[in-house]
């Protein structure tokens, strides 16, 4: 190899490691919102004059800008450390949750700001494009007092089935009804966009933002189990979500909980969904059908638990005995209509839990409630699609749409 080739290779690799380096610090800044330099340095092992350069790179890119850092950080004896904070105009994704009977829809911006939010009903047994087209619309709204110069990353969606991880095309929502469903591709359509969109499981995404910015965070170990209509889990294991490789792990609701009970609508008979579902809860309080897909605030409604409520409860912690038995995770998180049967029956829960997990894996897990609320799901939808920026912020922004309002008024 000549010389030259040897500098054209070097100067490759250089690049490489501060693209790197540049989405590294970047990703830090994103988790918290704002950092001072000092603890940036402290973080990624860089001298200060190399995090100096990557933050006045990000600064011109207008992803990040100068601020007070909280406390006034100083770096030894001197003046307070400058602080770097998430620009307010700077990039955004758009978020989707959509769920068995709404869809919620954000723009996002870095540092999980929901800008803008809004959301409509999902039309009872719509096919995917009639549902495309309510989400497109969605879309079109929150974007409606976007900064012109706010360049639009991309799109995130979070679907309440099995997301194939290779190309995002939903295998079954079985709630939706939809299979094989290329749904991402549906609402580019409608929306007119090419633009780089992401899907995944909603429990999946509900796992990852409570561990990015949640009540997960700094917790490697946790499940989110996700009750919306079915039942599935998000994995974390070691810092990194599960998923299996399809994509398709956490379908927790279709362990086998009782060999002689009644049929799923997966095939099987006696799923831990027949027992703690929505459908089953809802037939057990004699919840009207058309109430099941907002069994959550049926819930709200109780003052106390009833009898089957209470089973439902030992059910939900015998179920979770499984789980805990399988991944020994440090926390468990409830998300969905769990969250307000925690509220009635924890304590039946809990009791459920101990009478059949293992001592060992129980002594060190926690239930909890997620620390984002109902917004989980959403959340992590926004993760999956900020990731590009990342990656490579420079390939990213240059790759983003910029002015999107005049696009889709287009």
């Amino acid at each position: 190899m000549g010389a030259q080739q040897r500098r054209s290779g070097l100067g490759t690799n250089q690049e490489a490691v501060r693209r790197h380096n540049l989405g590294t610090l970047l990703r830090h800044v994103h988790g918290t919102g704002q950092m001072s330099r000092a603890e940036l340095t402290s973080l990624m092992g860089l001298n200060r004059s190399t995090i100096a350069g990557l933050v006045a790179e990000l600064e011109s890119l207008g992803i990040s800008e100068r601020a007070t850092p909280a406390g006034g950080a100083r770096q030894g004896a001197g003046r307070p450390s400058a602080g770097v904070a998430i620009a307010a105009d700077g990039p955004c994704v758009i978020a989707v949750d959509l769920g068995v009977d709404r869809a919620v829809v954000a723009r996002v911006g870095l540092g999980g700001r929901v800008l803008q939010r809004a959301q409509a009903p999902v039309p009872v047994g719509g096919e995917a494009w009639q549902v495309g087209a309510s989400v497109a619309a969605l879309i079109r709204e929150v974007v409606e007092d976007a900064p012109a110069a706010s360049p639009l990353v991309g799109i995130g969606i979070s679907v309440p089935g099995m997301v194939r991880r290779s190309d995002g095309l939903i295998r079954l929502a079985p709630n939706l009804e939809w299979h094989d469903v290329s749904f991402g591709g549906i609402v580019l359509a409608a929306l007119g966009l090419d633009v780089p969109v992401s899907l995944a499981n909603d429990a999946d995404l509900g796992a990852l933002a409570e561990h990015t910015r949640g009540v997960g965070v700094g917790v490697d170990d946790l499940i989110y189990v996700s009750g919306q209509v079915g039942v599935g889990a998000g994995v974390i294991m070691g810092g990194h979500r599960l998923e299996g490789a399809g994509g398709y792990a956490g379908e927790v609701g279709h362990l086998r909980f009782d060999p002689g009970g009644r049929p799923c609508h997966c095939g099987n008979r006696g799923c831990w969904e027949t027992e703690v579902g929505a459908h089953a809860i809802a037939e057990a309080i004699h919840c009207p059908p058309d109430k099941v897909a907002q069994l959550d605030e049926v819930l709200d409604g109780f003052d106390s638990p009833s009898p089957e409520l209470c089973r439902t409860g030992t059910a939900i912690g015998h179920g979770l005995a499984s789980i805990v038995n399988m991944f020994n995770p440090r926390l468990v998180v409830l998300g969905g209509y769990f969250r307000s049967l925690h509220q009635l029956v924890g304590p039946d829960i809990q009791a459920g839990l101990s009478d059949r997990a293992l001592p060992a894996p129980l002594e060190s897990v926690r239930l909890t409630l997620p620390g984002l609320g109902s917004d989980s799901a959403l959340l992590g939808a926004a993760e999956i699609a900020l990731e590009p920026l990342f990656v490579d912020p420079v390939a990213a922004l240059g790759a983003a749409l910029v002015d999107v309002r005049a696009r889709l008024a287009g």
